[in-house]
């Protein structure tokens, strides 16, 4: 691979990057399916939100992504919630499985399809600081209270599923 993909592939999936989050509660049978360096695809739009707090289900996905919408800007009836939204067909490497306690993290970082190639062949030393920073951070978080909106029924049956997976825990074809 020529290191001219390689250095585009990083500029476009690197510059930018914000953490957006998604809580929902899994059995263990589906977090144990995700592998670090695994790559996924998810099918559907992932909602998710630029807030987090605490958590009050099992598992965070903290996802780091360049190209996630604000649909508060587009609906002010859903800002509330931090929306963001990641389009259907998305790619995402797994970065990270990080447990404390009942409590798991899947860091996520999202990239565009044409760069399939460079991320399931490269590491780059800026996942790992992506890592870290997801860590401290869910260190600082797991310890306040989860955020009431991101908790009430409405924001929690749209971000309930896993991603990259259906229900059940069949990972999506990767295309």
């Amino acid at each position: 691979m020529k290191n001219e993909k390689i250095e585009q592939a990083y500029q476009s999936t690197f510059s930018g990057l914000t953490m957006y989050y998604r809580d929902c509660e899994l059995t263990e049978h589906l977090i144990s399916a995700y592998k670090i360096d695994q790559i996924i695809q998810e099918r559907g739009f992932a909602d998710v939100s630029n807030r987090a707090e605490g958590l009050s289900k099992n598992v965070r996905f903290a996802i780091a992504s360049n190209a996630a919408s604000n649909l508060g800007e587009i609906n002010p009836d859903v800002a509330k919630y931090g929306f963001h939204i990641i389009t259907s067909g998305a790619y995402f490497k797994v970065l990270d499985i990080y447990k404390i306690g009942n409590k798991t993290q899947i860091m996520l970082m999202h990239f565009n399809e044409n760069y399939l190639d460079v991320f399931n062949t490269t590491k780059s030393n800026i996942e790992d600081k992506i890592v870290l920073v997801g860590r401290k951070s869910l260190e600082i978080k797991i310890k306040m209270q989860p955020n009431a909106i991101l908790n009430n029924e409405e924001w929690t049956e749209r971000t309930k599923s896993p991603i990259g997976m259906t229900d059940s825990g069949t990972f999506f074809q990767i295309k």
